[in-house]
């Protein structure tokens, strides 16, 4: 553990940007078949901890929303991307979301949570959210980018967010965001149980 905590509480866009980006570097498996669920849950149920995030189709109309699109779960050597607009939200799937023993890291968890019940009920375990926890270490940014800036001094790209994420194929661009924000929860998570927290008076 690092003896003193330096985060600050606020970070600029400006300062922000100005940062070298982070960027997810091990292996990346998009899980497009049903046949290819199984074999990836368990890979993931057998880690302590992994990271999560999802993605959606941007809608450009009011009133218009979309299912979740892309799931992504990651290890810190595996992402996959399970691609929820061609596979079901399958049962193995449900048992990871809901298996305590399996720590799942994200930020803004609660909107996650429930764009996935729009498409099956299910009772999450083991989730942990970074926008809930940063204050413990006197951190008020709620934005990945912004957590991923002051905890681990690098830049989340955004450059993906508004991409369609039901292509017919993903880009290589497109895939290396999404596991990218997966597995930089993980990072940043870590990071800050090796720092100490705020003393409050």
């Amino acid at each position: 553990m690092s003896t003193e905590n330096r985060f600050t509480d606020k970070i600029s866009n400006e300062a922000t940007a100005l940062l070298p980006a982070v960027e997810f570097r091990g292996e990346i498996r998009v899980i497009e078949c049903e046949r290819d669920i199984a074999a990836a849950c368990k890979y993931l149920g057998a880690q302590p901890v992994i990271g999560f995030d999802t993605e959606t189709r941007p809608s450009f109309r009011p009133g218009v929303m979309f299912r979740v699109s892309l799931l992504q779960l990651s290890s810190p050597e595996v992402c996959y991307l399970f691609r929820l607009n061609r596979i079901p939200l399958a049962k193995p799937i449900l048992q990871l979301l809901e298996d305590a023993s399996t720590l799942k890291i994200g930020a803004d968890v609660a909107g996650d949570l429930r764009s996935l019940r729009k498409i099956r009920h299910f009772r999450d375990g083991g989730f942990v959210d970074l926008q809930t926890i940063a204050p413990q270490w006197g951190i008020e940014e709620k934005s990945l980018r912004k957590l991923s800036a002051i905890v681990l001094g690098k830049r989340v790209s955004k450059a993906q967010r508004l991409s369609n994420w039901e292509a017919a194929t993903l880009t290589d661009k497109q895939r290396l965001y999404a596991a990218t924000d997966a597995w930089v929860c993980t990072r940043i998570y870590d990071r800050l149980l090796h720092t100490p927290k705020i003393k409050r008076p």
